[in-house]
């Protein structure tokens, strides 16, 4: 009995959400041509990162799309190409999950890349495993968080001197139940919803704080939230059941990865969004996330609990600012 109640809610909510999401989903229309830019786009070789990488060929775009697994990126690489009829396209390998990996990348777009207008940090996981990184951070917040934390750092040097660029990190809904705890911050035995949550929470003070930091250098910096999108992040969710409702809600209730991709699309092209930095967008439009998020305070602090955790060297920070 006590099942069929649970699973009866677990559908409402599912048809509301549907439903919500189905009057509040907005695209973007802009036309803007990309040609003679270049973007990078994190998780750019499955599902709204994918999408992204799309757009930006369509408009003309040297787009680099990084993962890590390389069968996985040629192949996006190609179908890119097929569909865009856009040939420079590049896929370059990038494990968020790696500090080493993520210093490895960005040394090489500094060496190889003329200009970088547009560093989508999209890749993200759901809630894979309660474990640590060899890095001694919390899987689920170093590859949401920490690696695009320290990767848009490292790469500032290329988006100052492009001029006109942006930055655009994927935050969520969840991040309403998250919070910046540094004594818990890559502890485990929390429960990995907090733990997502956290990783995404996390992006707004960022962002707010790189906006300070940034000021008149013609860099912009700004969150979106996609929504609820059938995209497979949380396919590695271990527990049966719940693995089960959440594939067959994001699949048929959710929106689907092209739907999940317009607001980041949006902030990445659109004039208007890219006059304002340390914003907060959804559905196209300028909103903001839950309100302790924007407490100048918490970010500096957020700021500098990260600076520690991924190990920035004062060479590293003398570069970037």
């Amino acid at each position: 009995m006590s099942f069929f109640i649970v699973f009866s809610c677990i559908v409402i909510i599912l048809i509301v959400v549907s439903v919500y999401q189905k009057l509040t989903n907005a695209y973007c229309k802009s036309k803007v041509s990309l040609k003679g830019k270049t973007a990078i786009v994190t998780g750019g070789t499955a599902g709204m990162g994918l999408e992204i990488a799309k757009d930006f060929a369509r408009r003309g775009a040297r787009v680099i799309i990084v993962c890590p697994f390389e069968h996985e990126g040629e192949n996006a690489r190609e179908e890119i190409v097929r569909e865009t009829k856009n040939e420079n396209i590049v896929f370059q390998h990038l494990d968020l999950g790696s500090l080493k990996s993520v210093r490895k990348f960005a040394n090489n777009v500094l060496k190889t890349e003329e200009r970088l207008d547009i560093l989508m940090n999209n890749a993200g996981v759901g809630i894979p495993a309660d474990i640590l990184t060899d890095d001694g951070l919390h899987l689920i917040m170093q590859i949401n968080y920490f690696g695009h934390f320290l990767l848009t750092i490292l790469l500032l040097p290329l988006l100052k001197k492009t001029g006109q660029s942006r930055v655009i990190n994927t935050a969520s809904v969840l991040h309403y139940v998250g919070t910046f705890d540094k004594q818990r911050w890559n502890s485990t035995g929390q429960y990995l919803i907090r733990v997502y949550g956290n990783s995404k929470y996390c992006l707004i003070p960022f962002s707010r704080e790189l906006t300070r930091r940034l000021k008149g250098t013609g860099v912009v910096v700004n969150c979106v939230d996609p929504g609820a999108v059938g995209t497979r992040i949380f396919d590695s969710i271990r527990v049966p059941l719940i693995g089960i409702i959440a594939r067959v809600g994001f699949y048929y209730a959710f929106k689907t990865a092209v739907e999940g991709a317009q607001t980041a699309i949006y902030a990445s092209v659109d004039e208007a969004a890219g006059s304002v930095s340390g914003e907060y967008f959804k559905n196209c439009r300028q909103t903001r996330g839950v309100s302790s998020a924007y407490d100048d305070a918490l970010a500096s602090a957020v700021w500098k609990e990260s600076v520690k955790c991924v190990q920035l060297s004062d060479e590293e920070y003398r570069k970037s600012f």
